[in-house]
């Protein structure tokens, strides 16, 4: 059974109740808590040794991984984060002075987006380190950008470089949150998801939630100079295309919207954030699944991203 399979086997039957607009199947849940003007996003991730780092890891850089990754989701649906709380879970026999370090990395990611680290809980986990984290944000009403929402017609755009993230960009990256709140007030944007289990995966993800599918250009994909050096120094690296669609941990921005409004997202964008990439990769189509154009023409493409238990 893939991750995917597990959480939708498991979510099938979860209650809910009058405060849900939008439950399990998104980057964040959205709940109605009664504020007049803005909607609450609640989001959880982990980050766990071994996985998503290596025992060799900056603790500093752990702890950085480890709220990032929850920024970078409340950024997919163009929120403000505002809240964290943090599990720990510690092999006997822990060093203080590395998660005194950990902390460092997470206090310091977090006084940058105004965030507060309001508590947690500690707890035994045998042979590994384990950090989790639930962190609370909130979106203007009207304002969320779910995953459903994308349309045929639709451009496709994604934010920075992708592939070759295992080189230490997957522990250095900055979440999107500036660019995606700037999207969302200047922009109608359709759908948006962050990558963290590469293009091929995630996009999928956006397709599957708004029953459509897409074509892709393969020389518009914004390969990172990571995936092209490795491709050159190790024969047995994946081909540069293949890492940008498949890596994962990119953290990057991928969103639709309207093709008559694609020129002006690039424009504005290159005057707002003039060293951040943005690149138009293709577009949503009324079919299922995504093809691949190149220069032998249009192709479906199997490649998928990256899924625990496989």
């Amino acid at each position: 059974m893939t991750e995917f399979e597990l959480i939708h086997h498991l979510t099938r039957t979860l209650p809910g109740n009058q405060s849900v607009v939008t439950g399990s199947g998104d980057d964040c849940a959205v709940l109605d808590l009664g504020i007049p003007d803005r909607l609450v996003l609640f989001k959880t991730d982990a980050v766990v040794e071994g996985v998503h780092f290596t025992s060799q890891t900056p603790p500093s850089q752990i702890g950085h991984k480890a709220l990032a990754r929850c920024l970078s989701d409340i950024a997919a649906m163009a929120g403000t984060p505002v809240a964290a709380l943090i599990t720990l879970g510690l092999p006997p026999k822990f060093d203080v002075q590395k998660l005194e370090m950990l902390y460092e990395g997470m206090n310091r990611l977090a006084s940058s987006h105004d965030v507060a680290i309001v508590g947690g809980e500690t707890t035994t986990n045998p042979e590994r380190l384990l950090v989790s984290i639930a962190l609370l944000g909130t979106v203007s009403r009207g304002k969320a950008i779910l995953r459903s929402g994308a349309k045929p017609g639709d451009a496709i755009f994604v934010s920075g470089e992708l592939g070759g993230s295992l080189a230490g960009r997957h522990l250095e990256f900055e979440p999107r949150l500036l660019e995606a709140r700037w999207l969302a007030e200047h922009f109608t944007i359709h759908s948006m998801i962050d990558l963290s289990d590469g293009l091929a995966g995630d996009l999928r993800h956006i397709l599957k939630a708004s029953h459509i599918g897409a074509e892709l250009l393969s020389s518009a994909i914004p390969i990172s100079r990571e995936a092209r050096v490795s491709a050159k120094a190790e024969s047995s690296a994946k081909p540069p295309l293949l890492a940008a669609l498949t890596d994962g941990e990119d953290f990057e921005l991928l969103f639709t919207v309207r093709s008559r409004d694609a020129v002006g997202v690039l424009d504005g964008w290159k005057k707002q954030f003039p060293k951040v990439r943005l690149s138009c990769i293709g577009k949503i189509t009324a079919g299922e699944g995504i093809c691949l154009r190149d220069k032998q023409g249009l192709r479906p493409l199997s490649a998928h991203g990256y899924v625990h238990f496989s």
